[in-house]
């Protein structure tokens, strides 16, 4: 996911998404423990889009505190 998609979410799409997000990387860590990924770099993608949701959701937080 790109910065300018997640730009395009609003607040209580971006909340939603990021849990999504972090219960699909739940899920893929599980089936990774049990039998590897076809791809294990999935997991470090859907760790840095997570990450880059939670820093557009902090920067629209301070905003509207400033």
């Amino acid at each position: 996911m790109k910065m300018s998609e997640i730009k395009e979410l609003s607040t209580p799409e971006l909340k939603e998404r990021i849990e999504v997000e972090k219960n699909t990387l739940v899920k893929m860590r599980l089936n990774h423990a049990v039998s590897p990924l076809d791809n294990p770099m999935k997991l470090k993608y859907a760790r840095k889009d997570i990450a880059r949701l939670l820093t557009e959701l902090k920067k629209r937080e301070l905003a509207e505190q400033n």
